[in-house]
């Protein structure tokens, strides 16, 4: 089986940072795109940031410039750097990564347990 486990979620007040990371353990052939989303009480889940497997990153326009994703290969690890944090950024986030098992297999979307984050006012 694969696993998505995340770490690094907290409190911090408004302005603090916090690196988020993930790490992708299993059976895995090869990571394709990987990413990390957010949801809020009430709210849908939403896209923060993913990077693709060539290196190009995406990001949603509410965290342009605060946050930054990045990933390791070598480590199957995915991780998300949070400055500049705001009250709006509290969500649950969570780790996304298509997986492909084996050579032969087509790529399968993964999710991790979540990890909450708190910014405080």
């Amino acid at each position: 089986q694969v696993q998505l486990v995340e770490s690094g979620g907290g409190l911090v007040q408004a302005g603090g940072s916090l690196r988020l990371s993930c790490v992708a353990s299993g059976r895995i052939f090869s990571i394709n795109g990987m990413g990390w989303y957010r949801q809020a009480p009430g709210n849908q889940r939403e896209l923060v940031a993913a990077v693709t497997s060539d290196g190009r990153t995406n990001y949603a326009d509410s965290v342009q410039g605060r946050f930054i994703i990045s990933r390791d290969d070598a480590k199957n690890t995915v991780s998300l750097q949070m400055n500049s944090l705001k009250p709006e950024d509290t969500a649950v986030y969570y780790c996304n990564a298509d997986i492909r098992r084996e050579r032969t297999y087509l790529p399968v979307n993964y999710w991790g347990q979540g990890t909450q984050v708190t910014v405080s006012s």
